[in-house]
Order: structure tokens, then C-alpha cells, then sequence
């Protein structure tokens, strides 16, 4: 049986390890977004690979103002078969003004099981002037999305943002390019 003297010294190894891990600068957002002008529906066109989100799906987002003034939010998961599935949930604006650090919550029973991360989970990096592309990622660099506002987006284009997420730190050799089914009617 360990007594307390080798706790404190196992405690203290545990503790110096955890202090030496290097903090990394978080991932930096764009200086300002227009909420009005990015709300309505985007294309998912990339993304780092997720848990819960295949592969061969086709992704949608859209987004709306709701009256208490979080942002709902409508996720659209579409099969090779045209058919549907959907997640709902907000957002809140973690830093108004700039309006670029949101998090997100669905309303699915786990949801209230999940941390809600301080900082935020979903960090628009980067949107063009005209709100046509997007550059989405978390902060911790795990997720990352190439949104744009048509299914289709130049190859350039999407060379061009996921460049700019390798600058921000984001493992880009793992992108995966989005299936684009389009739902039934």
C-alpha cells in the first residue's frame, strides 16, 4: 500500500506534467461578421472528419434569427437517396460585435449531458466579403468546415480556404470533400 508520502509525490509528477503541456494560441476569427448577411443556408463543401457525421452524406446548414435573439440553427444531413435527417439548436454569440465565436447546443436529449465549452464551438475564421464562402473550425482545431452558399465552389476557392485553415493550425491533410446529394422535394 502506497502511503502518503508517495501520493504527494505521484500527485506532484501528475501535476508538473500537466503544467508543462505548451498553451496554444487559439485559432484568430474574422474581425467582424455582418449576423444578418450570414444567416440563411450554407453548403457543407469540407470538413475534418466527425464521429457522427458519414462520409457519403451530403451536408446543409441553416441559420435564422430567432426572436430572443440567439441564432437557430438547422443541420440537414442528405443521402445518395435524396432523403433526410436533421438536428435543431442555437447559438449564441459569445462575443457581440464581432459576432464571430458562437455556441452552439441541439436539441437532443444528450445535448444537456455535453460541456458547454466557455469559449465557444463554432468560430467562423473566415468569410468573404460578399458572404458567398466560409471558413469554419472549433478552437481546440479538432472540426473544421469549407462552407459556401451554392453545392458547388471552385477548386482554387477551396484550395485558397483550406490554406488558410492550415495557417490557423488545423491538420488539413485529414479534409475530407462533402458529398452533395440534393434532398427530395
Amino acid at each position: 500500500m502506497l502511503n502518503c508520502h508517495w501520493c504527494l509525490r505521484i500527485a506532484a509528477l501528475l501535476l508538473t506534467a500537466c503544467g508543462s503541456v505548451p498553451e496554444v494560441d487559439p485559432p484568430v476569427t474574422a474581425e467582424r461578421v455582418e449576423l444578418s448577411r450570414y444567416l440563411g443556408r450554407w453548403h457543407e463543401i469540407a470538413r475534418l472528419p466527425m464521429p457522427f457525421q458519414k462520409e457519403q452524406e451530403a451536408a446543409i446548414a441553416e441559420y435564422g434569427l430567432r426572436s430572443d435573439g440567439e441564432v437557430s440553427v438547422r443541420n440537414i444531413a442528405v443521402r445518395a437517396d435524396g432523403m433526410t435527417r436533421e438536428v435543431r439548436g442555437q447559438a449564441r454569440v459569445l462575443n457581440p460585435g464581432a459576432n464571430s465565436r458562437l455556441l452552439v447546443r441541439f436539441n437532443e436529449w444528450f445535448s444537456v449531458f455535453m460541456p458547454q465549452p466557455e469559449k465557444g464551438n463554432y468560430w467562423i475564421l473566415h468569410v468573404d466579403a460578399d458572404y458567398q464562402t466560409a471558413l469554419v473550425g472549433t478552437p481546440d482545431r479538432r472540426y473544421l468546415w469549407v462552407l459556401a452558399r451554392d453545392p458547388a465552389l471552385p477548386e482554387a476557392t477551396l484550395q485558397r480556404l483550406l490554406r488558410l485553415a492550415r495557417d490557423q493550425g488545423y491538420d488539413t491533410r485529414r479534409w475530407i470533400r462533402s458529398a452533395q446529394h440534393q434532398p427530395r422535394a
